[in-house]
């Protein structure tokens, strides 16, 4: 049996067994049509012993690093002591200097750091402000880095120019390489999933190598110790232009990557579970007025190339409501006008997941979609109500779950992410002005807990106004693909529900069309919307 892997035959037997599993589930337990399920994912198993092989392997290449801590003057430089204490936690002391948590991560940490030649440097009296790049085959780290029990996720950069062999091209910006390492992976319906071309120059360090385009990124995936890894860029699948790197131009800057992977850190733990799936319990009562269509109904002829929309059963976490209070509603913020039916500012719910963009989504019709969900919040009631004010500019956005924030100060997106023993997910808010984020700290590395509110809701899109009023969400769970795109309809469905203590009707087609009451009796924190017909900016 291959370390940390499955045979053939038992990777057969474990794939009937669930199938046989889920039918069983399925015939004991008939499922209502309205019914709302939780993703499975398979935890893999780390093998640590060939982690530490290859860490060894690396630190004896320099044998004068192995040994006691030596004294130069004015400072200790630690080396590696096989007699002293374990291998890991003398790397995870050097590591995490730079990578703060290294030791939380439950796989080993692949990096383009050489801790090996570093410490070799500080021995020969490098002075200690030495450019870290100069060890990391001249990728600079951004300040991203998450580790956890799922694994980890950082994020590097190569500055134009840098790079022995790399493309003469100067590129208007850094090119961005990340990484991913997980023993847990999403078992999701993904038709083109594992597939992709060999690497063949990388083949005898990589056997498993994987290169493949999917939505936006250039991939490479490979399987190391038993754990999934993806290394990918952002890239153009088409020539070059003047400000977008070409995939063809990134092939060479993730290859110089995957080329400087070192073990860098980790820590062994209490091995993880496969997580099943099953019906997520909902609240007993039912709302009086909320109502949504099915999953995948959007607005006829608004999918890519007039397809329709992917019907998705799954809400795949328990969520927080994105926004602070209700009422809210789901519904297009550019196709709301080419049906009378559906307003931004009422019910039923309208999925617009797989609206036409140009953004490759593989759950969509022709692989484009959306990549997300529109919500707008209820209009103020009218000064004439006998409610607290209301500021339509200061719509409280919150955090959907306890997570640590991905965010530069020039991204006009806010990403959370998610890292435990049963799940690697991540949720992002689209919109919010980026200056006020920035004031707010919601930057890399802030941990965030559920319900603390990280923004309000704006109009931002390259600019301000820039948009209709509105916030965009969207979720992205972890595959031996990578990070993919799925819909986030039921989630957010299923959040809401808990949000306003009460049950939802799923809507046919057939009445969906009827006007729906807008006012909730409860929760405390519930606001009464203006039934007046809102306005609805097209997206750009």
């Amino acid at each position: 049996m291959p370390p940390g892997g499955e045979t053939v035959v038992g990777k057969s037997f474990r794939f009937v067994s669930l199938f046989l599993a889920s039918l069983a589930l399925l015939t004991a337990t008939p499922v209502a049509a309205d019914e709302i399920r939780s993703p499975s994912l398979t935890a893999l198993r780390v093998d640590w012993r060939a982690a530490l092989d290859q860490l060894r392997t690396e630190i004896n290449s320099r044998p004068q690093i192995a040994g006691d801590f030596i004294f130069v003057p004015r400072r200790s430089v630690p080396r590696f002591d096989p007699r002293g204490m374990p291998a890991l936690v003398q790397l995870n002391a050097i590591s995490s200097q730079f990578y703060t948590g290294i030791a939380r991560s439950s796989v080993p940490v692949l990096l383009p750091f050489d801790a090996a030649a570093y410490l070799e440097a500080q021995r020969n009296g490098a002075p200690a402000t030495s450019v870290l790049s100069r060890y990391q085959a001249d990728f600079n780290p951004i300040d991203m880095f998450d580790a956890g029990p799922a694994g980890y996720s950082a994020t590097f950069s190569l500055e134009p120019g840098a790079g022995d062999g790399m493309p003469a091209r100067v590129f208007a910006k850094p090119v961005e390489i990340q990484i991913t390492g997980s023993a847990l992976v999403y078992d999701i319906a993904d038709p083109a999933g594992g597939k992709g071309e060999p690497v063949k120059p990388l083949a005898s360090i990589y056997p498993d190598l994987r290169k493949f385009i999917r939505e936006g990124y250039v991939r490479y995936a490979f399987t190391r110790f038993g754990v999934a890894y993806v290394v990918s860029i952002q890239c153009l699948d088409s020539v070059a232009k003047p400000r977008r790197l070409a995939c063809k131009e990134a092939y060479p800057v993730a290859e110089r990557f995957l080329k400087a992977l070192h073990v860098a850190g980790g820590q062994r733990m209490r091995p993880l579970m496969d997580v099943a799936s099953y019906v997520i319990d909902r609240p007993a009562a039912r709302s009086a007025d909320f109502g949504y269509r099915p999953s995948g109904d959007i607005i006829p002829n608004t999918g890519y190339r007039k397809q329709g929309g992917h019907p998705d059963v799954m809400a795949y976490a328990q969520i927080r409501f994105p926004l602070e209070k209700a009422p809210a509603y789901v519904h297009s913020q550019s196709h709301a006008k080419r049906n009378k039916d559906d307003r931004p500012t009422a019910y039923p719910w309208r999925d617009n997941f797989c609206e036409s963009r140009s953004f490759e989504v593989w759950q969509c019709g022709g692989g484009f979609g959306h990549q997300g969900e529109d919500i707008r919040a209820a209009d103020c009631p009218s000064p004439g109500d006998a409610r607290e004010p209301c500021d339509p500019k200061q719509r409280g956005v919150v955090a959907v779950r306890d997570a640590m924030v991905i965010r530069t100060s020039k991204d006009q997106a806010a990403m959370l992410e998610v890292n435990s023993r049963t799940e690697h997910i991540r949720f992002r808010y689209m919109h919010m002005n980026p200056q006020a984020l920035n004031a707010d700290g919601v930057l890399n590395g802030r941990i965030v807990a559920e319900g603390e509110k990280i923004g309000v809701i704006s109009n931002y899109l390259d600019h301000p106004a820039g948009t209709s009023m509105h916030l965009h969400f969207d979720v992205q769970v972890f595959t031996r693909d990578g990070w993919i795109w799925v819909s986030p309809y039921v989630t957010l469905v299923s959040a809401y529900e808990r949000l306003i203590r009460a049950r939802g009707r799923e809507i046919g087609t057939e009445i969906a069309g009827t006007p729906q009451p807008v006012a909730h009796a409860l929760p405390e924190d519930v606001v009464k919307p203006d039934l007046r017909e809102g306005s609805s900016s097209e997206e750009n």
